[in-house]
């Protein structure tokens, strides 16, 4: 399905009363709305089937002028007979949100030239000028697919004398588009992890159920763990699993053929080198090739079925620029370096390449700092391209692609040791990072993962 299909499919499966292959075309054209306007399709959709996108939740826009010019290349098809629906089409735009410069381009159009719409252009820019502060005039609202959850980690105080370890899941209930490129995340409470709250955990998802594994408890020698627990979100249950065989913090967990690896890893005071291999049906964990050096504070993603592994720290705490295919029969393979050595960092599998982004590094006077330099992997030619900088730390941060866009949650800075409570996202298409509100909560050495959460947790009536 692309976008000059999903309307067909959609129309077909109506017709003959396919119910879910409807519900999936519906949510293509929904979250691709943008490219889906601009076909020759969409301008001969349905007036009662334009309208039922126009006023979904689920309806996913970069700005309501992309709504508005749809709205308008949709009218201007069959001027005589729509030009009577534009007020009702207009009332499903959010004109507060439009910047002036989106806003000139509404009053450009020769469509106002029509005398017949002096009224409703009026009642337009009535709208854009108003103060209205309801919620629902103040952002454009969007509920993802799948739900962005935070899982453990810990923060500071403000006056930065203490910190709190946290059991606690928050998830992000909706997407908001405030006015011109603020946008925001609305968290809700999911629920606690069994005891004990950690933080420098790790976690993965398998078959619909959250994993969690090891960590640190405290902030002690004999504080890390090596217990697991399974989520079950349908359920709303939690389950003990057997016990890593080490104990384990800032280390990495993949999922690769219905198995799941917990990658190296830091228990004080050494640095790990053992991987070891998890079976769900067994409930058992068995070591498997251990990695050619110990690793701590590196990232591990599975892409084109290959497990990668980049950067982390080994016992002389330098970070590695490091890249590596690692085999769980036959160990490791090194491909091109990374361009900037750092560890404790966010990579994520994003289409056919690898995202890497934030943590630390080493300057040349073998001092570990900030690193804000992002770049992304490209495995058919082996190599690194720099892509557009993080604009602040996010050491330690928690990260998930949503719906083809990199999250960067929360963390810290190294330079002062304070808390970054915002969340980042990187758009590939537009090749920028964009500022998604602040964090709901704990922060550093946090994870993030994609759960679909039934609709009890859900809350659709915003």
């Amino acid at each position: 399905m692309n976008a000059h299909s999903c309307l067909d499919v959609a129309s077909f499966a109506e017709a003959y009363e396919m119910v879910q292959l409807l519900e999936v075309a519906d949510d293509f054209v929904l979250r691709q709305f943008q490219k889906v306007s601009c076909t020759s399709k969409f301008k001969d959709l349905p007036a009662k089937q334009l309208l039922k996108y126009l006023n979904s939740h689920s309806l996913c826009v970069p700005s309501e002028l992309v709504v508005f010019k749809a709205v308008v290349a949709w009218i201007q098809a069959k001027p005589k007979i729509r030009l009577r629906l534009a007020k009702e089409l207009m009332k499903t735009i959010h004109f507060p949100l439009m910047t002036f410069k989106e806003f000139k381009e509404v009053q450009s159009l020769n469509m106002w030239s029509d005398h017949s719409l002096a009224e409703l252009y009026e009642a337009v820019f009535q709208d854009f000028c108003s103060s209205d502060t309801t919620t629902q005039s103040q952002c454009r609202i969007y509920l993802p697919k799948e739900s962005l959850v935070l899982i453990g980690g810990d923060q500071i105080s403000d006056d930065l004398g203490s910190r709190s370890i946290s059991k606690e899941l928050w998830f992000g209930n909706s997407l908001r588009n405030h006015t011109g490129i603020i946008k925001a995340m609305e968290w809700r409470r999911l629920g606690e992890m069994p005891e004990p709250a950690r933080f420098s955990h790790e976690v993965a998802v398998l078959n619909g159920q959250l994993y969690v594994f090891g960590g640190k408890k405290y902030y002690g020698i004999s504080d890390t763990l090596n217990s697991v627990y399974r989520f079950d979100p349908l359920q709303n249950h939690w389950e003990n699993l057997a016990d890593m065989q080490e104990k384990r913090c800032s280390f990495s967990v993949v999922v690769l053929d219905d198995k799941i690896y917990a990658i190296g890893g830091h228990c004080d005071p050494d640095y790990i080198d053992s991987v070891e291999q998890y079976c769900p049906t067994a409930n058992s964990w068995s070591f498997t090739w251990p990695l050619d050096l110990p690793l701590s504070g590196h990232v591990a993603k599975v892409l084109q079925r290959k497990i990668f592994i980049t950067g982390g720290q080994s016992r002389d705490s330098q970070s590695l620029a490091s890249m590596f295919l690692y085999h769980p029969e036959e160990g490791s393979t090194y491909k091109a370096n990374m361009m900037k050595p750092r560890a404790h960092h966010c990579m994520e599998t994003l289409g056919e390449y690898l995202y890497v982004a934030g943590g630390i590094t080493t300057d040349h006077n073998l001092t570990a700092v900030d690193q804000l330099s992002c770049e992304v992997y490209n495995p058919a030619g082996d190599s690194w391209t720099a892509f557009m900088s993080l604009p602040v730390p996010h050491v330690g941060a928690g990260s998930a692609v949503l719906e083809g866009k990199f999250y960067v949650l929360g963390g810290y800075s190294l330079e002062d040791y304070t808390d970054t409570k915002m969340v980042h996202r990187y758009d590939p298409t537009i090749q920028r990072w964009e500022n998604m509100g602040k964090m709901p909560g704990p922060n550093n050495d946090i994870r993030a993962s994609l759960l679909c959460l039934p609709p009890h947790f859900l809350q659709h009536s915003v």
